[in-house]
């Protein structure tokens, strides 16, 4: 006998597109508007940049028709308010590279052993109380740092504890100071690089016999080595743009330093002393300001432009 099979068929249902829901149209229109006010604020800074640029460029090319070009840039001696003015800015580069290098001494073993403490050893719960307690650090006002550098670094450290021959200011105070102030723009920067190194590493490593020691600096250091140079050199353009610790700490005399104890003044420097409205608008005095700063302008963009090309050599992706 032959057997039957009964089918039952559901309701069908279309198979073509389904409507949009009612709530598409307005997702559409509100993810316009965030892509137009990104453009518009990305529009904003390059336009900030170029203000900036425009601002500088005038005042300079009116001090550069008076003082050549290679005067001020490799001239020996800078007395812009002297009788006998002079206009060289190597004594101010020369300051500048000193508070510099002292603070990059400090603040990247500081900042990348901070940096691979809270990334590969501290806990959690503990990592969320430490990160915020450091960057409060970069929170302090820099005229602070700046005074704490002169009264307790200088006159206590240096000159009570250490017994070092050193006069009212130095560029070793400053750039000591200076290396503390930007610990935490190194190590929170750095940490966020190395956190984001896949968890799949640090178990390849661990497999192979690697203690956690040798996993944080031959895998994952390695791994983030984009995001720690680009720490370190946002810590060197904060250093060098770094206005009120060297303006307090490192001192007023324009000459070339030749070692960590002496005083100089920095391109920063000048500019904070000089600017107090004593020179009048569209003197060689008042375009001084602006050709230092252009220069100051332009050796920060170059350590952007270096630092980008090697972190696109070096990057990593996941």
């Amino acid at each position: 006998m032959a057997s039957t099979t009964a089918t039952v068929e559901g309701p069908k249902t279309s198979s073509g597109p389904r409507p949009h829901g009612q709530f598409a149209p307005r997702r559409r229109i509100g993810e316009a508007i965030i892509k137009q006010i990104l453009r518009v604020a990305a529009l904003f800074t390059i336009i900030t940049t170029v203000g900036i640029l425009i601002a500088l460029l005038i005042p300079s090319v009116e001090f550069f028709a008076e003082v050549p070009v290679l005067e001020f840039l490799f001239g020996t001696r800078w007395a812009p308010r002297f009788a006998d003015a002079s206009f060289g800015v190597v004594p101010l580069v020369t300051a500048t590279l000193w508070t510099t290098a002292i603070a990059l001494v400090v603040a990247v073993p500081l900042g990348l052993g901070a940096a691979i403490m809270l990334s590969e050893y501290a806990h959690p719960r503990l990592r969320r109380v430490l990160k915020p307690l450091l960057e409060i650090l970069a929170g302090v006002p820099t005229v602070v740092y700046g005074f704490f550098a002169l009264q307790f670094v200088q006159n206590v450290v240096l000159k009570e504890w250490l017994q070092l021959r050193t006069d009212a200011f130095s560029v070793l105070a400053a750039g000591l100071v200076m290396g503390v102030m930007i610990v935490p723009t190194i190590a929170s920067l750095s940490e966020d690089a190395m956190s984001a190194v896949p968890s799949a590493l640090r178990q390849g490593s661990a497999a192979l016999g690697a203690n956690r020691m040798q996993t944080s600096l031959r895998v994952v250091v390695p791994a983030a080595l984009s995001g720690i140079v680009a720490a370190v050199v946002l810590g060197i353009s904060r250093a060098v743009g770094e206005t009120m610790i060297v303006a307090i700490a490192a001192g007023n005399q324009a000459r070339i330093v030749g070692g960590a104890l002496e005083q100089g003044q920095t391109m920063t420097g000048f500019i904070a002393n000089a600017a107090l409205g004593d020179s009048r608008v569209g003197s060689l005095e008042y375009n001084t300001l602006f050709a230092v700063g252009l220069l100051l302008f332009l050796i920060t963009l170059a350590i952007n432009f270096i630092s980008i090309r090697f972190v696109r050599r070096f990057r990593e992706a996941y």
